[in-house]
């Protein structure tokens, strides 16, 4: 496929363009960019030194990536933005590069980033992703693999959202949300439940989808300290590799973060 850059884009010779990629008219491309191949690259889009993007992604207008980070401790490190291969990033996204901190700000493959979305520095967001219209996340956010965040949701600076799980819109996201569950509210951000419909249009069996809800019903709905509630599902819960995966998020979060709880509690 021959590559296409608009004659009033302005592209770095610095920068690497793959094969096949589209270049629209007014967009600005810096140094130290490289693009893949059969990216398209839609008009007055701003990507800036240290992006990396994979192949046949789409960049709609007004997109701006890889720009400074908003960290006042930034001082002009050598930092990176990387999204994956065949990402969709909507009109007037914003994806600040990385800082010391990591380095780097990710963004998976086959992802959906919709319209005026931003992605703070540090960001880590998996595959598979759909991140709805002006979603704003801060800093260091981690998002799981099939995640989807409602829109004009804000995500809390180094809030973690686990795979497979759901935020609703206008959701004031300030606390860890786990694997495969739904979490929403503005003024109270809590758990809502499994996911189930996300699970089932995902292949997951009835049987795992109640290992699952059996799992958080321990969790949430036992009245135990959540350690306590934590041993009970190893010592009585099957090791299925979600259950692992459930387990882990706690205790790799253990050190004085916190997690949703149910509206009841």
């Amino acid at each position: 496929m021959q590559t296409g850059i608009h004659p009033t884009a302005i592209v770095d010779p610095g920068a690497v363009i793959g094969d096949g990629v589209v270049v629209g008219p007014y967009t600005i491309i810096d140094e130290d960019v490289e693009i893949g191949e059969s990216t398209v690259i839609g008009p007055h889009v701003h990507v800036a030194s240290g992006a990396r993007l994979g192949r046949s992604c789409r960049v709609h207008a007004g997109a701006v990536l890889a720009g400074i980070p908003q960290d006042l401790k930034f001082v002009g490190e050598k930092t990176y933005l990387y999204v994956g291969d065949r990402t969709v990033i909507r009109e007037c996204v914003t994806l600040n590069r990385g800082t010391n901190a990591s380095g780097k700000t990710v963004i998976g493959s086959d992802c959906l980033i919709m319209a005026y979305v931003h992605a703070g520095h540090d960001c880590m967001i998996g595959n598979h992703v759909i991140i709805a219209n002006s979603v704003q996340m801060g800093g260091h956010c981690e998002i799981g693999d099939y995640a989807f965040i409602g829109g004009l949701s804000g995500v809390h600076q180094f809030v973690r959202i686990g795979r497979y799980s759901m935020v609703g819109g206008i959701s004031r996201a300030s606390l860890d949300v786990p694997p495969y569950v739904m979490a929403g509210g503005h003024d109270a951000f809590r758990y809502e439940g499994l996911n189930i419909v996300g699970l089932k249009r995902k292949g997951f069996s009835s049987e795992k989808i109640t290992l699952l809800k059996n799992t958080y019903r321990l969790i949430f709905q036992s009245g135990l300290l959540l350690s306590n509630a934590l041993e009970k599902v190893r010592s009585e819960m099957p090791l299925e590799p979600e259950i692992a995966e459930i387990l882990e998020f706690f205790s790799a979060g253990s050190n004085g973060r916190k997690f949703l709880k149910p509206f009841n509690n």
